[in-house]
């Protein structure tokens, strides 16, 4: 009879450690396991109970479709993979693709290795301008292609906004020049939004049992953005787009990193 293998939530920084203590990885589920239960080097990502499909207090059809969704500057570094518990993370990750039908939810694309398109994490805020507090609402799967298109500032930075803005185009519909005036629009709200400070309401995971990590401090957040920039080679601050044939804003600051959206998640 096979040994009975006992499921382990893995944050992806220790899975080499996990491995060298016995974990074995199962590329069908994309979760790590012991192959037998009593491993004592692996009790420590002992597996937690799933998470609900439904978060508290989510609104599942708030942000639906493809759009910029730029993050202001003083909100960087707040996505819930940088707001998260390394092995809550793994959690959150596998109730948000496996109740998507590990499927794109804005384009419906599935994973593809060979593409280097994985399905990531993004995020659907509010903003209350009154109280100046951002609150999450939403976590959605997206595909890599599409998050970028989401993270449009950041695509400038690293070179791909012809790739992201014939992706918006493409499955939106939009006309070229349609699209033009959403990116417009989307950096104009960013400039808008990006003057004050936000506070942040994680409320949808605290009530759903999720521990939170601390993230940068919002005064320090754009010097942690343009270090990590600069570690990939990347400068730290985008071109000047213009009215050339994807933008025609200011555009000095992307809108932050990766998202919950690095496929290493």
């Amino acid at each position: 009879m096979a040994a009975e293998r006992v499921w382990l939530d893995v944050p992806f920084a220790e899975k080499d450690e996990a491995k060298r203590g016995g974990a074995r990885w199962d590329a069908a589920a994309k979760r790590w396991y012991a192959p037998r239960p009593g491993m004592a080097e692996l009790e420590r990502w002992a597996a937690a109970p799933e998470v609900p499909d439904l978060l508290p207090g989510e609104d599942r059809s708030l942000g639906s479709g493809l759009f910029v969704d730029l993050v202001p500057r003083s909100c960087w570094f707040t996505n819930v993979r940088y707001c998260v518990d390394g092995r809550d993370w793994e959690r959150l990750r596998r109730m948000i693709t496996r109740r998507a039908g590990f499927r794109c939810e804005a384009c419906g694309a599935a994973e593809d290795r060979d593409r280097r398109r994985w399905l990531e994490a993004h995020e659907r805020w509010t903003y209350d301008d009154t109280t100046r507090v951002q609150t999450l609402k939403r976590l959605i799967c997206l595909c890599t292609d599409c998050h970028t298109v989401t993270h449009y500032g950041l695509a400038q930075v690293r070179g791909v906004e012809a790739r992201a803005f014939a992706h918006l185009v493409e499955v939106t519909g939009m006309t070229e020049a349609q699209a033009r005036q959403h990116v417009g629009a989307a950096f104009a709200v960013w400039e808008r939004r990006s003057r004050v400070t936000w506070q942040l309401d994680l409320g949808i995971l605290t009530d759903a049992g999720i521990t939170l990590a601390v993230p940068p401090d919002a005064s320090d957040r754009a010097r942690v953005s343009e270090e990590t920039l600069r570690r990939e080679g990347r400068p730290a601050v985008p071109r000047q787009p213009g009215p050339g044939p994807y933008g025609g804003t200011d555009a000095r600051q992307p809108g932050r990193r990766g998202g919950t959206g690095e496929r290493r998640y």
